[in-house]
């Protein structure tokens, strides 16, 4: 995928939950962008271009509400432990951005916590640099589901990863939780009920908002700063609303993480946000089709 990347997961099949660990090398910085009407988060504010934080150690996405959000006390223990973190008197604070996904009406009301988060992070120290995650109904999509509407079906993890021109490369990690369907580039459906046309007639059910969220994780090896890097995480939502339909409603919690490993010379932005939302948008159907 992306050379020393590594990607471990937590899966609960019988609480129908899990959590996603995106460890990164030393050096990687990035930013984030929240467009989600009701996001669960944590550390996202660190991630501002103008915040003095110049580093990610890991990035966690979640199930369990913002119950799950316990479960970054876990990675940020472990990373502690090995030294990893932003320098302070006190020892390292490692820098860990969450994000949550609502999981809790499809299997037990269960979160992931910190031993979960913990039980994530092993797996990826433990995982192949560079390796493609496990994908479909696992880690933090193990209580996926999409087009909630119609009654919803399976959603899960999905991945996608796109060569840069001359040199390097961008991936995308998406939980796709989404209120509406999932389409394919040729504008098929993938996974849904026609949800837009059934808005449209009037004749669809209002749903609870909050319920339904798509979290995408953009890493690439290119050398870019923190600040290209939140153009890159606004252009993954551009990637979410070409795969999903209808998207960025008030019942989503949309986010998006981007990651600069800093490896290689960058191309330019207009190619690096070109690329986010096209590996965006295949990594959101490729969770659907992973199941």
């Amino acid at each position: 995928m992306i050379g020393r990347l590594r990607i471990g997961q937590y899966t609960d099949a019988e609480g129908r939950t899990g959590c996603t660990v995106i460890l990164p090398p030393p050096g990687t910085t990035g930013s984030c962008e929240v467009r989600g009407l009701a996001p669960g988060t944590r550390e996202t504010a660190l991630l501002d271009p103008v915040a003095t934080v110049d580093r990610v150690d890991a990035v966690l996405l979640t199930g369990g509400s913002a119950f799950g959000l316990a479960a970054a006390d876990g990675v940020m223990a472990g990373l502690a432990e090995r030294g990893i973190g932003f320098a302070t008197a006190a020892g390292p604070v490692p820098i860990v951005p969450t994000a949550v996904i609502f999981d809790r009406a499809v299997g037990k009301p269960v979160a992931p916590g910190p031993a979960e988060g913990r039980a994530a992070l092993e797996a990826a120290f433990a995982a192949t640099a560079g390796g493609w995650p496990a994908r479909g109904p696992v880690g933090a999509g193990t209580g996926a589901t999409v087009a909630t509407l119609g009654g919803g079906v399976p959603g899960g993890v999905g991945a996608a990863v796109l060569d840069l021109p001359g040199r390097g490369r961008i991936a995308a990690i998406a939980v796709v939780n989404a209120f509406g369907d999932i389409f394919a580039a040729d504008g098929s459906v993938l996974a849904g009920a026609d949800t837009t046309a059934a808005i449209l007639r009037g004749d669809a059910p209002e749903p609870t908002p909050g319920e339904a969220t798509t979290l995408v994780c953009l890493v690439t090896d290119a050398d870019i700063t923190k600040l290209a890097c939140h153009r890159l995480a606004r252009a993954a939502h551009a990637g979410i609303v070409r795969a999903t339909s209808p998207a960025a409603t008030a019942f989503d919690g949309d986010v998006a993480f981007a990651l600069a490993t800093r490896a290689v010379p960058a191309p330019s932005q207009l190619v690096l946000e070109t690329a986010a939302a096209e590996v965006t948008a295949a990594a959101i159907r490729d969770a659907v089709a992973a199941r």
